[in-house]
């Protein structure tokens, strides 16, 4: 009978999953049942499918092929990651408010891009190649859907990470709430830059002491990131929270992989995941003990 029970008992693989299951994976589900229940929701989920399976496939394609596909790779990445952020919002916003968000995104970010690289103000100078296409005036049409993608996210995780969420955030808020959004956003490019550098995506005049990368361009990052927080300020009552951090905790998780495992930049992918990690795991954090506060939810 000793040994039966020896043999039976789980072991601590078994028991570690059916923790996360009790303790985050179905408090999640009925969170997101709760959250959002239209077709956004079910928009959402097949986009963010299709992203991804680009973000799995492409190491694949690139191993069997070479370098070539990765321009194509990453837009397919974006568009797809975009349409997840965009179905994300929508679950809580209407459509005119999210198209009016993304205009508003796209246009302010290129126009930042556009003075950067022609000025070196605020990131220093650099200069895109022509990897990227379509370019609207030397800017990458990808580059502000690469904001738009990633800066709703990250107002999703740090406003999980503040305690208090207001009906009418008072100043103090909306600067903490900028300040910090904006950190959270510059964390993703703890990854991005050396990446998309060491792949000649584009090229600093005056390599910097993080990787080639200038100190002043993640001032630049954190400093537009906190101004368009600012302009935009969305309620905090009002963001998809979950979806939307779901979206940032898959970036910081993919990307680690991908700088670590595929793509040789150990450094990079260290600094990244201790970054973004930081903004993730206090959000989750938060979140939990806020759904420890709430009524057992029904699947």
């Amino acid at each position: 009978m000793t040994d039966r029970q020896t043999i039976d008992k789980p072991g601590p693989a078994t028991r570690f999953s059916a923790l996360a299951a009790r303790r985050f994976f179905l408090p999640l589900a009925g969170a997101l049942r709760g959250e959002c229940q239209s077709q956004a929701a079910t928009l959402w989920a097949g986009s963010l499918m299709v992203w991804l399976a680009v973000l799995v496939g492409t190491p694949v394609v690139l191993w069997l092929t070479g370098e070539g596909p990765f321009p194509r790779a990453a837009t397919l990445a974006v568009l797809a990651q975009v349409a997840a952020t965009l179905f994300a919002l929508a679950c809580s916003w209407p459509a005119r408010r999210v198209v009016g968000l993304a205009a508003l995104v796209l246009a302010a970010t290129w126009a930042i891009e556009k003075v950067g690289f022609t000025t070196g103000w605020p990131f220093g100078h650099y200069v895109y190649t022509q990897a990227l296409q379509p370019q609207l005036a030397g800017v990458p049409v990808l580059i502000p859907l690469g904001w738009l993608m990633m800066l709703p996210p990250a107002w999703a995780v740090v406003s999980a990470i503040l305690p208090e969420r207001p009906a009418r955030p008072g100043w103090w808020y909306r600067l903490r709430f900028a300040a910090l959004s904006g950190l959270a956003f510059a964390a993703w490019d703890l990854y991005l830059d050396p990446q998309m550098v060491a792949r000649g995506l584009w090229l600093w005049d005056e390599p910097g002491g993080y990787f080639g990368i200038p100190w002043l361009n993640y001032l630049g990052w954190w400093c537009s990131a906190t101004l368009l927080t600012l302009i935009v300020m969305p309620g905090p009552r009002e963001l998809p929270h979950l979806r939307l951090m779901i979206i940032y905790s898959l970036t910081w998780l993919f990307q680690v992989a991908g700088l670590g495992l595929f793509w040789g930049q150990p450094g990079p992918a260290l600094c990244g995941f201790a970054g973004m990690g930081i903004f993730a795991v206090l959000g989750w954090r938060q979140e939990m003990r806020r759904w420890s506060c709430l009524p057992a939810l029904q699947l």
